[in-house]
Formats: structure tokens, C-alpha cells, sequence
């Protein structure tokens, strides 16, 4: 009798030791290795011959209880824990959403949005939406943003060498120094014998060097000669260095005014730059404009346009009506609804007529702020 009693006490117990046993084997690989170390039952002790059936019972709803089961906890991190895992950006790839002056934890941000003084009225007296005026960080590499002149050795001037000369205001040619004139006052003088004839005694921020400057040798507001599809030479100021948001190209602003796209091969230094550039330039207009250019930089104030959006752009002399065609960069052109004449236009410049009126605006209340 007791080992018939026996016999059945270990079937169930056999029974129960499988049923466990199929649970475990949902658990990780982890805790199935310890666990096969122990007995072949994570509760199961050697079986008693008095044993009753309700402590049987009770042993196997404490195995239940015991059975582990996963739980996944999700907690949000600070901000500045997930900015501390980012990996670091490539300065020639940087992110247009970061500072350029983290690190120096800069007082303004990089992107200041003013809107426009007021909206501008087409023909059929509709406003229209008057373009937002954006100041933003141009590019956040340093060599992208410079406007120091390098501290670099001066290139030789010497008799003999083929340079590009001031022969008018807006045209330079090419010729070749025959004589260094030294004056009294000690300052040198360059006669240049150019060759569509004539010569010429020039200073020597009125002569530049035949030959394509390297990478380093530019800044913002270097003085510089630019070689035009009309194989004529023009004088101008450095305004981009290449960068990911103008396509790698070099923007100039000519002294009248005209803003180029170029590629290195077109760009000459002038040979002994004055040391403020704008005395270069003729009173007027754009000395302002580039004398306000160069304070902002690299935060120049740029509007923003669509194509196919009206606005109003000075022509000779009076505010006219055109259309934006096509936006390139810090650039559009604009065809004029009088005439047809198509220009390409700086999208800060002051001949635009809602960037006038803001840079008006702006100068009357840092004036305001400077007598308070």
C-alpha cells in the first residue's frame, strides 16, 4: 500500500517537474545556464513520503509566483544627455541647427527673424505678405567665416612682372611693372606699360597679381580683381568664402554694386591692399552698404523670397516693381515688370526695398540707443 502511494506521489511530482520545466524554457539563455547548475526544478526539493496533498498544492503556487517575467521600463533622458551622446559634427559638414559659438556660449542665436516694416501693394491694391528678414549664421567653420587678414609673408613686386593695373574706376587691365619709382616721402609707385597700349604710375592698391591666389590668402573683405565672362578685369570685395550653403563658391561684391558667383580661377589679389578697404571706395551708397556688410558679418541680414513673389527693387534712381525668377543661394533674379530687364541681386542689398526701410529703421534705433 505505502508503495503504491509512493508510486503515485512521484508521478504527479514528475508531472509538475515537466510542467515547470516547460516555463523555464521562455527564459533568457542567461538565466537557463544558472538555473542548470541547481535541480532539474527551480522550487523542487526531495520529495517527502509523509508529504500531504495540500502542501504539494502550496508548493506549486509558490513555483507560479517565482516565475520571473520580463518588464521593459522606458524613461526619457535630458536634453542634454542626448546632446552629450550625439557624436561630434566635421566642421566641413556641420549641422545648420548649431551654434557656431557653443563652446563660447555666444549672447545672440543664430537665427533672429524680423519681420519686414510693412507689406507691400501690387497693382490691384492687394497686400501682399512683406518677406521675412532673416540674420543667420553664414557658416560655422572658422575658415569659412574669417575676415582678418592672414598673417601671411607679402608676395614680391618686382620690375618685369605681368600684374593687372587700375586704368579707369571700374577697368583694369593687364600689363607688365617697367619701373619702381620710390617718391620722397618714401612711398613706392609702379609704372605699368599695359598691353592695349598706354602706361600708367600706379600705387600699389592699384595693381594685383596675374596669377589664382591660394585658399588661405582670402577673407571676407579682402580686396580683390575679378576676371568677367567679358574677359574684363573689375575691382571688388571678397564677401563668401566657400562653403555648404553657397555651393562651394566664392561671392563678390563688385564697386558698383553687382554681386558674383565665382570660382577661384577668377578671383586676384590686389598686391598691397589699404588697410581699411573701404577707402578704396567711392562715397555713396554701397561704401555704406559695405561698411554695414562687414560690421554684421557673418550674420548678415538676408530676405526672404520665393519664386514667382513680387517686390520692389531700385532701377536707375526710382523704385520699381519686378518678380522673382530664381533664388540662388544669397542671391535672386529679378525680372522688372516695365522693361523685361533681368538682374541678379544680393538678397540684403539696400536696393531692395523692404531692406532699406529695415536698415533705416535699425540705424535710427541704435542712434536712439546710443544718446540714451
Amino acid at each position: 500500500m505505502e508503495v503504491d502511494e509512493m508510486e503515485t506521489k512521484m508521478s504527479v511530482l514528475q508531472k509538475f517537474g515537466e510542467r515547470v520545466e516547460n516555463k523555464r524554457k521562455t527564459e533568457s539563455d542567461e538565466e537557463r545556464e544558472d538555473d542548470e547548475n541547481m535541480s532539474d526544478s527551480p522550487c523542487e526539493s526531495v520529495p517527502s513520503t509523509s508529504e500531504t496533498p495540500r502542501k504539494r498544492t502550496q508548493l506549486e503556487d509558490g513555483c507560479d509566483s517565482l516565475i520571473k517575467k520580463a518588464v521593459v521600463v522606458l524613461t526619457r533622458l535630458p536634453e542634454y544627455k542626448i546632446s552629450a551622446l550625439r557624436p561630434p559634427t566635421p566642421q566641413q559638414f556641420y549641422s545648420e541647427d548649431e551654434s557656431k559659438q557653443k563652446a563660447a556660449k555666444a549672447t545672440k542665436s543664430d537665427t533672429t527673424r524680423t519681420p519686414a516694416p510693412q507689406t507691400s501693394r501690387n497693382n490691384n491694391n492687394v497686400s501682399e505678405p512683406a518677406p521675412v528678414i532673416v540674420s543667420s549664421a553664414f557658416a560655422y567653420a572658422s575658415n569659412e567665416t574669417t575676415k582678418v587678414r592672414p598673417d601671411l609673408p607679402e608676395e614680391e613686386v618686382k620690375v618685369d612682372m605681368m600684374v593687372l593695373a587700375k586704368k579707369k574706376a571700374m577697368r583694369w587691365q593687364r600689363g607688365k611693372i617697367v619701373e619702381i619709382v620710390t617718391r620722397e616721402d618714401g612711398r613706392l609707385k609702379y609704372k605699368v606699360s599695359f598691353e592695349e597700349r598706354g602706361k600708367s604710375l600706379v600705387s600699389g592698391h592699384h595693381i594685383a597679381f596675374d596669377t589664382t591666389p591660394k585658399l588661405e590668402q582670402l577673407y571676407v573683405g579682402a580686396r580683390v580683381i575679378i576676371g568677367c565672362q567679358d574677359n574684363k578685369f573689375r575691382p571688388g570685395i571678397m564677401a563668401e568664402l566657400p562653403s555648404r550653403k553657397n555651393r562651394l563658391r566664392f561671392l563678390v561684391f563688385l564697386d558698383d554694386h553687382v554681386p558674383l558667383y565665382v570660382g577661384l580661377p577668377s578671383i586676384h589679389l590686389v598686391c598691397r591692399p589699404l588697410e581699411n578697404v573701404l577707402d578704396d571706395l567711392l562715397d555713396g551708397p554701397h561704401k555704406y552698404f559695405m561698411n554695414q556688410y562687414l560690421k554684421d558679418w557673418p550674420y548678415p541680414h538676408l530676405t526672404q523670397y520665393s519664386v514667382g513673389q513680387s517686390l520692389n527693387v531700385e532701377l536707375n534712381g526710382s523704385q520699381q516693381k519686378c518678380e522673382v525668377q530664381v533664388v540662388d543661394c544669397s542671391l535672386v533674379q529679378v525680372i522688372f515688370e516695365e522693361n523685361q530687364h533681368k538682374e541678379w541681386i544680393y538678397r540684403g542689398s539696400t536696393r531692395i526695398d523692404h531692406m532699406a526701410r529695415f536698415l533705416n529703421l535699425k540705424g535710427m534705433e541704435g542712434h536712439n540707443d546710443d544718446s540714451d
